[in-house]
């Protein structure tokens, strides 16, 4: 059978008929583990005989093939060297648990969108054994850590092999020793994601774990990680004998490979060097506060280039230089990738210009983010836009503006209920290994139960982004939710960082407050944040919540994905939505200002009480809100194609990718 070729390439994460054909085999593994690989592993070696010689299933089985090898055999785009795309985490799916958020996912849809555009691409991250910790949330709200330990032989992901048949291990200078790197494939559609491992026997114990935690606490390992995916991903391109048109460093955690391809250029000196090297670069920057990059001290670093240095005959310190920022202290790989790419962009138009602020002497351009419609299109929206996993965007906006209010609120209901089925679930395991008593469960279970507006806000709960804005006067928003006779729901989703502990306070305040009796089921937080509860707000919320401290929010591509499902944005005027809010598709909060937590939360509960709920609860003879259901079709007329990830990747092709090429100047 061809099912081990389907279940070993992530294109079934955004082709419904193949989600459905691996369910069929046994919906009780597939809901619990949603990993193909794992679950013809588990099924039963007769059930699986009888499903060779089921014809219904063989039939079925040849129509999800068909489709999938005429996607993969589709002509490339370009036939020129590929592009290699590198970035610390891919949020692929949450089968594959190697992401812990925005930047992740944001990279997972990128791949995918390459192989929809058939672009020649190649990317490179690292296999987290420990991948990012799983989020249980005890019965006092405090944030507790849990680091699985993931087995790549039951994930869909394939050991690369060498010549020989062995397992390839590529070998990356570190100090005083060589660090060799395992290689794992995990295929994106037509796109191969090569993963590199340092849990290898051919390693000392310690180096081992260097690969282990995704955005592990302590400095030193942080720097050898980065280290390794940098100067891994030349190594492993050498390796495979492919020689990349241009690097993309997506953030600044993979800037070592501009250093290791400064190394390799071969030039008689630096000026040259830099020169040279700076043509095979891009830069993409997701961080709007000079905080957020990534610095480390200097004594931490030096060891890390005495050998480049000393191969390309400079010193020490001029490769130093390359990371130093006048005034600032520590080695900043930020700086590092602007100096040695050939052109740099930030993700938002206004995130653009704060870079621009933070960066003064640098050209940094901008290209919005977006984010793969096929992946975040829920399946009753997708059945009423006749959407296929290879639609283009700009067919689906077309056929929004086709569609019937009836049409629209009864796809938005579907995807409405089974968020709900799906949070009684989990609110109800929550509380009960809490401790809850009986009646508790079923009140939880009664407040989840009558229709009500729903908001919905999850994202990393950094302080700047704010998660608490709306509790800042809890008597208040206790007032908005309690109406009878327009009742308000709130979900909430998001991690803090293990060594965040401001955030980490601030799901305890809400988790405080939401465990209030006459809240229960009417704030529900959400523990242990992935892809999949996502899939499932962005898809079911009526009202996407966004309210970081203006200019602090570099995109927000959660808030996109839920346009695509006709969710209406609150947000402040950050990152995308400064330059899509219009208030034909949401309800925009305040205005391009500096924060001020007082009356920022004054106007977003205005903005709640006095536009959203009276419009959402606006009701004709047919009970339906016409004049919300008009703002959803907007929504998704006005953004699907915008704030698609197909955009994202012809604008960095025509103004990144082609120009780092031909060595012109960029459009970005």
């Amino acid at each position: 059978m061809r099912l081990a070729d389907l279940a070993y390439n992530m294109w079934w994460t955004w082709n419904r008929d193949a989600r459905q054909l691996f369910q069929r085999i046994d919906p009780n593994l597939w809901s619990r583990y949603m990993n193909p690989v794992r679950l013809i592993q588990m099924s039963r070696t007769a059930h699986l005989d009888y499903l060779a010689h089921d014809v219904e299933f063989l039939e079925q089985l040849h129509q999800v093939v068909e489709a999938f090898d005429a996607d993969l055999q589709r002509p490339q785009r370009d036939e020129g060297a590929p592009v290699c795309y590198v970035s610390a985490e891919y949020g692929l799916h949450e089968c594959l648990p190697i992401y812990s958020g925005g930047l992740g996912i944001l990279s997972g849809d990128h791949l995918k969108a390459s192989s929809d555009m058939a672009l020649p691409l190649v990317a490179v991250g690292l296999f987290y054994r420990r991948g990012y910790f799983n989020q249980l949330i005890d019965a006092d709200g405090f944030q507790q850590h849990n680091y699985p330990e993931l087995d790549g032989l039951r994930m869909p992901i394939l050991r690369v092999r060498d010549a020989d048949g062995e397992t390839l291990r590529v070998p990356v200078e570190m100090p005083g020793r060589t660090v060799y790197l395992r290689v794992w494939v995990c295929y994106v559609g037509r796109i191969p994601l090569l993963l590199l491992d340092s849990f290898s026997s051919k390693n000392a114990r310690e180096d081992q774990y260097i690969t282990s935690i995704l955005y592990v606490r302590g400095r030193q390992m942080r720097l050898e990680q980065e280290v390794v995916l940098g100067r891994g991903a030349v190594a492993v391109m050498d390796a495979l004998g492919i020689d990349p048109s241009v690097y993309h460093m997506n953030e600044g955690h993979s800037a070592f490979l501009a250093i290791e391809n400064l190394r390799r250029s071969g030039e008689p000196d630096m000026t040259t060097a830099i020169k040279a090297a700076k043509t095979r670069h891009v830069f993409t920057t997701h961080t709007p506060v000079p905080a957020g990059n990534e610095v480390f001290d200097d004594h931490l670093v030096r060891p890390f280039l005495e050998k480049t240095a000393e191969d390309m005959g400079a010193s020490t310190d001029e490769l130093m230089d390359l990371g130093h920022v006048e005034g600032r202290e520590g080695f900043n790989l930020t700086a590092l990738a602007l100096r040695l790419s050939h052109a740099s962009n930030g993700v938002s138009k206004l995130h653009g210009e704060v870079s621009r602020r933070m960066w003064p002497g640098f050209e940094i351009g901008a290209i919005t983010n977006g984010v793969h419609v096929a992946t975040w299109l829920g399946p009753e929206m997708a059945k009423i836009l006749d959407a296929r996993h290879d639609s283009h965007p700009q067919e689906l906006a077309d056929r929004a503006a086709l569609l019937s209010d009836e049409q629209i609120w009864a796809a938005h209901t579907q995807q409405k209920h089974r968020l709900m089925r799906f949070l009684k679930t989990r609110a109800v395991r929550q509380a009960a290994r809490h401790g809850k008593s009986t009646s508790e469960l079923r009140n939880i279970q009664q407040n989840l139960e009558p229709p009500a507006l729903t908001l919905g806000f999850a994202r990393r709960f950094a302080p700047y982004k704010r998660a608490d804005l709306l509790f800042t006067d809890p008597d208040r928003l206790r007032a908005l939710l309690t109406r009878e006779d327009k009742p308000v729901r709130l979900i909430m989703a998001g991690k803090a960082h293990p060594a965040d502990r401001p955030g980490q306070d601030v799901i305890r305040r809400i988790w405080e407050l939401a465990g209030g009796d006459d809240l229960a089921g009417r704030i529900v937080v959400v523990e242990d944040y992935d892809s999949g509860v996502a899939r499932l707000m962005v898809r079911g919320v009526d009202v996407w919540l966004n309210t970081p401290e203006w200019p602090r929010e570099a995109s927000g591509t959660s808030g996109m994905k839920a346009t695509a499902n006709g969710v209406l944005q609150a947000s402040v005027p950050d990152g995308w939505w400064a330059e899509a809010h219009s208030p034909d598709t949401g309800f925009t909060i305040g205005a391009e200002q500096e924060p001020d937590r007082g009356r920022d939360h004054r106007l977003l509960m205005e903005a709640l009480e006095n536009d959203v709920v009276p419009l959402y609860y606006e009701r004709d003879e047919q009970g339906l809100p016409r004049a919300w259901i008009q703002r959803m079709r907007a929504c998704m007329v006005a953004y699907i194609h915008r704030f698609s990830a197909r955009r994202m990747l012809e604008d960095y092709t025509r103004e990144m990718y082609d120009p780092a090429r031909t060595g012109s100047t960029t459009g970005a």
